[in-house]
């Protein structure tokens, strides 16, 4: 049976404790199951871009998951990254920042972070769940004008996840060329295809490939 959600997944595992030979299946269950791309630790990306080559694409994240490094350590981490293989990189943005409505450094530092990309995608991660209504919006505005590719809801490490009602009003307020990412908490085949339609173009989760691999097994 083929399952569209699963090439939307960024298969991911971030947990603290993760070992190689967890990151090594995920690896393999990324290629076996055909999802967008593995979504690492950072410590794990030049082993896992070793492993996989050019079969599947790394990504990793920055800044995670609070948020509040410095932006200069932001960018070397996705130096870094970059150098270590990474094609693709999930920055958490500075919530406090938001907060305080100081909405140009935020600008300035996606904008920094997107520079040290080297052309490799950049997801913005805003945390949906600690952020207002308008905080939201202003976020889409900000992450448009950034030019990052994706705007993201979650890092998963937080008190809530993706909803229905954030990728809604995500499509609603970003810019042209901007994609939508959902992520945490996405536990059912049935709520990844929902976030489909509501145009998500991206799914952050761990959950959807061993969901497949128990309805075969």
């Amino acid at each position: 049976m083929e399952y569209k959600a699963v090439k939307y997944v960024d298969h991911t595992l971030l947990a603290q404790t993760a070992t190689w030979e967890e990151i090594k299946q995920i690896c393999d269950d990324a290629v076996t199951y055909g999802t967008a791309s593995v979504c690492i630790p950072p410590s794990y990306v030049k082993r896992a871009k070793d492993y996989l080559g050019d079969k599947m694409p790394v990504c990793t994240v920055i800044g995670f998951p609070n948020g509040y490094n410095t932006t200069a350590v932001k960018v070397f981490e996705t130096k870094d990254a970059v150098v270590n293989g990474a094609d693709e990189i999930d920055m958490v943005i500075n919530l406090g920042w938001v907060k305080e409505g100081n909405y140009d450094a935020l600008l300035q530092e996606i904008k920094a972070v997107k520079g040290a990309c080297g052309g490799r995608l950049l997801k913005v991660i805003i945390e949906t769940c600690l952020l207002t209504e308008e905080e939201k919006i202003a976020m889409c505005r900000v992450v448009t004008q950034a030019g990052a590719e994706f705007i993201k809801t979650s890092t998963g490490f937080s008190k809530e996840g993706a909803t229905f009602a954030d990728i809604k009003l995500f499509s609603e307020h970003i810019g042209e060329g901007v994609q939508m990412k959902a992520a945490g908490g996405i536990a059912s085949l049935e709520d990844a295809e929902q976030f489909l339609k509501l145009g998500a173009a991206r799914l952050g989760t761990s959950r959807i490939v061993k969901l497949i691999k128990e309805k075969e097994s």
